[in-house]
Parts: structure tokens; sequence; C-alpha cells
């Protein structure tokens, strides 16, 4: 059954749009669609609704401030947006933060799915015959889940899971749970796992932004240990493309696995974005010779790749961007919202440290 999101009159929830990617979905839902966006975040540290408030249709744009970790709240933003759409995308995602405090992965990335997915079944198995039918949950997830790969092979819909990181392990979780919705209750799930993804609006915490400013302040840019740690980069936006294909056309039941096909060092991304910025912005010297390597992140993955054939040939699905045009339309919009990454970091008290290595991390 195909679901006819851009003419339809439907109700989404989208979990975590005031984050990242929950945001830039959120921002494409309201300019491609006719529905009412229902948006529910607890609002915490890295949340962000600028894209969305840009949008000249966000008066269809609902925000409903709940926390997942409160099952009655959440039970309650069911019944107030009653959705025929569930986009899942809140958690907590930064590895770094759940080496420092793992209890806050926890109680949102399991706690808080068990939460939405009991909430939802109940929503679900009220509903009439027809929103029941055309009903659907979207799960998204991160390659994380695999853990690490050696210097060939790729992740698939097929990989066993190894988490390494309590981010990693709590996402894990959350899957399992919903595969488990999926097969105990027939709740009609989709579940997909995703590469690094990075485009205008990240939070500076991430690598791409991190580099951006510290190279613009002319900071130390940190790399961690020798900078060869390989991850698979996805424009937001070319996985914006991936999450409605897989709502619209997916199987119920499916697990897509979206990747960019793009994959680089650590060190390659820092060594672009400086190239990039000496041809913008030169210095009496290389931009790159602000880099540093730094201590190693515990348990830090060697490399991740995904293999998207599955979405490719069955939902026709396909990256629009190279990593070069992604990479440099992301590093141009940093470089004309300077005033937004100041904003975002005075509103969050992060001025760029680093973070997991903290002496007060929990044992």
């Amino acid at each position: 059954m195909t679901i006819d999101i851009e003419n339809g009159n439907l109700r989404i929830l989208i979990t975590g749009g005031a984050g990242f990617i929950g945001g830039c979905l959120i921002r494409r839902l309201l300019d491609e669609s006719n529905a009412k966006v229902f948006n529910l975040d607890k609002i915490s540290y890295a949340s962000d609704l600028s894209i969305i408030q840009e949008s000249p249709n966000h008066d269809r744009h609902f925000l409903i401030k709940v926390d997942l970790n409160d099952f009655e709240k959440t039970s309650l933003a069911i019944k107030e947006s009653d959705p025929d759409i569930v986009f899942h995308l809140a958690a907590e995602s930064h590895v770094d933060r759940s080496i420092e405090n793992a209890e806050p992965f926890l109680k949102s990335n399991i706690i808080g799915t068990f939460n939405l997915l009991e909430s939802t079944r109940i929503h679900w198995e009220n509903l009439s015959p027809s929103r029941k039918e055309r009903f659907r949950f979207l799960h998204v997830s991160t390659d994380e889940v695999f853990g690490s790969l050696g210097p060939k092979g790729k992740f698939s819909e097929n990989t066993p899971y190894d988490p390494r990181s309590p981010y990693s392990a709590t996402k894990a979780g959350s899957d399992h749970l919903c595969n488990a919705w999926l097969h105990t209750f027939n709740l009609p799930i989709i579940r997909t796992n995703c590469s690094n993804n990075y485009g205008p609006y990240q939070y500076p915490e991430k690598l791409i932004p991190i580099i951006i400013i510290k190279a613009l302040n002319q900071s130390t840019i940190p790399i961690y240990g020798d900078g060869t740690n390989i991850r698979d980069w996805l424009f937001v936006e070319d996985h914006i493309d991936a999450l409605i294909l897989a709502m619209k056309k997916g199987e119920i039941g499916a697990n897509y696995c979206i990747g960019g096909n793009n994959e680089k060092t650590n060190l390659e991304i820092a060594e672009f974005i400086c190239n990039f910025l000496d041809q913008k912005f030169p210095l009496n010297s290389p931009y790159s010779k602000l880099i540093k390597f730094v201590k190693d992140r515990p348990g830090h993955d060697k490399r991740y790749a995904i293999d998207s054939s599955l979405i490719m040939l069955q939902l026709g699905w396909k990256a629009k961007n190279s990593f070069e045009e992604g990479l440099k339309k992301t590093i141009e919009w940093y470089l004309k919202n300077i005033s937004w990454h100041e904003s975002i970091q005075m509103r969050s008290g992060y001025k760029g440290e680093r973070i997991g290595l903290s002496k007060n991390a929990k044992k």
C-alpha cells in the first residue's frame, strides 16, 4: 500500500522534531504536503526550531513539549496529535556524551521508545479500519548498532548487532523494541539505519560543524587518535528523501539501510574543510596547521560503511548529492549563518570543549 503523504489530509507526528534531522524532515513535510505536523520534543540543549520557523507553512506545525520518558504525558500527546503517521527520531545521539553519562541515553532511547510504542499501539488499535490500514510507524536508527568494520565489507540489513558505545547500545535496544512490537502486536513498523548525517543547522558538537567553527575562530581543530577512523557520510536532505520514500512505499516489517557511499577518514574531512576555507578566507598559513591529534575516544569504532542496495532496488532511492557538493553547501551555510551557531552555543552553554573524557564521568 502506497501512502499519499503529499496530497493526503494527514496528521503526522515527528518525535525529536527540534533536532537536526527531525527539523529538516518537518520543514520538508510543511513545504511539500498539506499535512498537519505535530512535533513531540522535550526541548533539550541541542534543540532548535529555526529551520521550521522559516517555512512559509509553519502554521501547520504544532510543538508538543513532552519528554518521552514520561508515559502519561506521552500518551496524552498521542491522543492530542491523533496521528496517521509517526516518524520516531527522538534520541540522545552524541557518543561522547554517552561516555560521560549513559543514564540519559537509557531513559530517552530505551524507556522513551517503549513509552512511545505502547502509547502508539493503544492509539492504533482504536483507529477506524481505514485509518488503521494506512497507519505507519517509522523508527529511525543508526549504523552504529552494527559495531565496527574492518578494512573491507559493509553493513546491511542482515548484519548482526554489535554495539560498542552506551549510545549505540541504547539505540540497538530501541531497534529491538520496535521489532518486538511489530511481531507481537502487529504494529505496522518500518525501521531504517542510516550513516553519519551532515548539513545545515547541525548542532555544533558534531564533527563537521565543530571543525568549521574551530577553523573560523582560528582555534585548534582536535582530531581523535590518528584521524584514520572512517565514516560513511550522508547529506541530510538525501536522508530525508529516503525516510519519506520508506514511509510512502516501504514494506511493513522491512528494515532499510541508508548510506551515502562516501567513506572518508576524520582527517580527510578536516583537510577538505581547511582547504575550502583556504580558498574562501586565506590566512597567513593554511588552516590545516590548526589540526591537532588528541587522545582517542574510548571504544572508538574504526570504520562504518553501509550497503544501500535494498532501498535503492526496492524503493528507487538514490542520494542526489555527492560528498563534495554536500559538504560545500554545508560549509557555505555555516559561513553565512555565524550568528546562528553563536546563539546556539550561547543558549546551550557548549563552547566547543572536549566531551567524553571528563573526570566526573560516572563509573
